[in-house]
């Protein structure tokens, strides 16, 4: 199989014939990206965004972090500068994209529909929203759906094969907000972006680390296909596959704030077997990860082989075990 048909029959639980997976340079991926250049949802180490949005550099991670959002009180939203993702010069990169991708899944970058509220309002405030404001909050939000509405057609167009947009929606153990806020101001909004992907044949990605548990079910019914999450052990890696595996496709690197950062090598292999037996099924549901940002997060290069290595190791079982298991004959 291509890597694009490896990540398709995965996460559509179809059997391909290995895991795929999105690893360093060294080791490969089966994924390309593309996206808006620039993107609306642009996140720099330092500097000022298209929204106005003040950003400085955290330390030695690559993230950035916004020090002073430029909507601050509700009075100023006829005066934001709310990006044009209309302006043809955003898509130039769309025209070579599934070429240069080639025979990879060509996934593409949308525009957060909660990370982008809190940088613009700031935290609290988006936090003080939910209770005080629902109505300005939903029209910034609308705003962000109709941004996102408008890139599916025009990745669509491009030919590629699946939308993601990166919100971390938890704490260490528990959401951020309470769940019943998120289904009433959220759910129906992520509802309609995933509805929109899936009728234009995109498969539909969410990047969020922390405890997403209590909505993870919401996910999977309005239309999540890939849950893309960095940590597992805060929510029990078994506990996960227990209760969403099967259910929806987990993209994860070993837990990047537990054993990837302080782990023995032996335990780092270990775990990723523990993560293929856990969160995966024979016909799919997993795709291996590396973390982008090793020194933000303290990863050693040694850690970093090892995880790769072993999760090659195991798509490659994963082939063996097919060719000889009688149920895939």
């Amino acid at each position: 199989m291509t890597p694009q048909e490896v990540v398709y029959k995965t996460v559509r639980f179809q059997s391909a014939d290995r895991i795929p997976y999105a690893l360093t340079p060294q080791y490969g991926s089966d994924f390309e990206w593309t996206g808006m250049n620039p993107s609306p949802d642009a996140r720099p180490q330092s500097g000022v965004d298209e929204w106005g949005c003040v950003w400085e550099n955290i330390g030695v991670s690559n993230l950035g972090e916004v020090k002073q959002p430029p909507l601050t009180n509700w009075a100023e939203w006829p005066s934001l500068n709310v990006p044009d993702v209309r302006d043809p010069k955003r898509w130039q990169a769309l025209k070579t994209a599934r070429e240069e991708a080639g025979n990879k899944f060509l996934l593409a970058g949308g525009v957060s529909l909660y990370e982008r509220v809190h940088f613009l309002r700031g935290l609290e405030n988006t936090w003080i929203d939910i209770h005080t404001a629902a109505k300005e909050l939903g029209r910034l939000i609308d705003v962000l759906v109709d941004m996102n509405l408008y890139a599916i057609e025009k990745y669509a167009e491009a030919g590629a094969d699946g939308y993601m947009w990166c919100d971390d929606w938890g704490l260490q153990n528990r959401l951020m907000i309470s769940p019943a806020s998120w289904r009433e101001i959220w759910k129906p909004r992520y509802a309609r972006v995933y509805k929109a992907a899936h009728e234009a044949g995109l498969l539909t990605f969410l990047h969020s680390c922390g405890d997403v548990t209590s909505i993870l079910d919401d996910l999977i019914a309005i239309g999540l296909d890939v849950i893309q999450m960095d940590q597992q052990e805060n929510m029990g890696l078994e506990e996960l596959g227990r209760r969403f595996g099967g259910r929806i496709t987990f993209w994860c690197p070993v837990d990047i704030q537990a054993t990837m950062a302080h782990g023995t090598l032996d335990e780092i292999r270990a775990y990723c077997r523990r993560m293929v037996e856990a969160l995966g099924r024979p016909t799919g549901g997993f795709i291996a990860k590396w973390y982008g940002d090793p020194k933000g997060v303290g990863h050693r290069p040694e850690a970093i082989d090892a995880m790769c290595e072993e999760f090659l190791k195991l798509s490659a079982r994963h082939i063996t075990s097919r060719a000889t298991d009688s149920k895939y004959q």
